[in-house]
């Protein structure tokens, strides 16, 4: 039995942070959160330092240099966590951008297969398109969008054990296809999408449960024709929002967190291989992508996928956003579990979590990271 203890740190728990707490686990997993002030002997100190859930990420293209449409394989998706995971992120959903049926084909079958042999980092995967509207598809490749036909509801529905989470144009998606794909199990979200209000509401009713990058590539709002923001922020949906300050104006999601009654809002990164690399661009198909002032772009200007870590996207939230350290980490990471459904598992500290931590000091810097219980190089340093 492995077995350690985590002392002296602000510990973020679901009733908010304890000063002090002592964090037990035992083989991967926390087998006690005690607010008793004092070290249980044989401890790791954190310093008084934050410790928080570990991040999730549900929608990452890539990472260390790996495009997961490049690499839509076990090695891939397990790459691609990897390089997330030095910044806070212990489960991610590689995601695949618009591409071939046989591409979604490796992609599904890949994360299944991490999923299964315990690969530290890898949830599940997400399809984010080709089910799209063109005139809603921003870096996508229009030649691969299509249909969703019968072939790829198949494939879509392959998993056996990873979490597939699939973006769709809802206005481009039979009402029945949105509702065999839930009854499967795959969580829904609308996205590059064009919809008005009423498609927005069919689709929320069939069993769309989330919402992709909220406020980008979507139908505008306007007085008489509210589009799908409006439909998605007074649905019980969760939505996913990138905080860079790059993608929407922090008024906006200063406004999305006003108007979202129930909370249901998530952190995202949509970032790209040069996230954890360094490299000064990459190509999507045979689309030279540039990387420079925190933006991911073509030579036309338009954005592809973001140049985004999750801790910076708390940053982010913490001083664009309003919320306090506690609701930005909350953003990154018991939300997007219950969107999962895998908040019994991780996305919290508490009693029976997975020992998924990420520890900041005062700054918010990350002083380490344990996935499954297992520490980093900067969290071995420290004991």
């Amino acid at each position: 039995m492995t077995s350690f203890t985590l002392t002296n740190a602000q510990v973020l728990t679901p009733q908010g942070f304890v000063s002090g707490a002592n964090v037990v686990v035992e083989n991967g997993i926390v087998a006690a959160v005690d607010p008793a002030r004092g070290s249980a002997g044989g401890g790791v100190d954190l310093d008084n330092g934050f410790l928080l859930p570990g991040f999730i990420d549900v929608q990452v293209n890539g990472g260390g240099g790996v495009l997961f449409n490049d690499d839509p394989s076990p090695e891939g998706a397990v790459a691609i966590a990897e390089a997330h995971s030095a910044f806070g992120s212990t489960g991610v959903l590689p995601t695949l951008i618009s591409d071939d049926l046989d591409k979604i084909d490796l992609a599904v079958r890949a994360a299944d297969k991490a999923v299964e042999e315990g690969a530290p980092g890898v949830l599940g995967v997400h399809i984010e398109g080709p089910f799209l509207n063109p005139a809603k598809r921003g870096i996508h490749d229009e030649r691969k969008i299509r249909p969703l036909s019968k072939d790829a509801l198949r494939l879509l529905t392959g998993a056996r054990k990873a979490r597939v989470v699939v973006t769709l144009a809802p206005e481009c998606a039979a009402v029945e296809d949105i509702r065999y794909l839930v009854e499967q199990g795959v969580r829904v979200c609308a996205g590059h999408t064009n919809a008005d209000y009423d498609e927005t509401r069919s689709a929320l009713k069939a069993g769309v449960t989330g919402f992709t990058h909220l406020f980008n590539a979507m139908s505008p709002m306007h007085s008489r024709a509210p589009g799908v923001v409006p439909a998605a922020l007074e649905s019980e949906a969760w939505c996913g929002m990138i905080a860079d300050g790059v993608h929407v104006h922090p008024a906006m999601l200063r406004l999305a967190m006003r108007a979202k009654a129930d909370g249901r809002l998530m952190l995202v990164t949509d970032a790209m291989p040069n996230v954890g690399a360094d490299i000064d661009h990459f190509y999507l198909g045979d689309v030279r992508i540039n990387v420079r002032g925190g933006k991911c772009y073509d030579n036309d200007g338009t954005l592809a996928g973001a140049s985004l870590t999750m801790i910076d996207a708390v940053k982010n939230a913490v001083a664009m956003l309003g919320v306090d350290l506690a609701g930005a980490a909350r953003m990154a990471s018991a939300n997007p579990a219950a969107f999962l459904g895998v908040e019994r598992e991780t996305g919290a500290i508490r009693a029976g979590a997975r020992a998924d931590f990420v520890w900041l000091d005062a700054a918010m810097n990350i002083l380490g990271v344990w996935r499954r219980g297992v520490a980093d190089d900067r969290a071995k340093a420290a004991a």
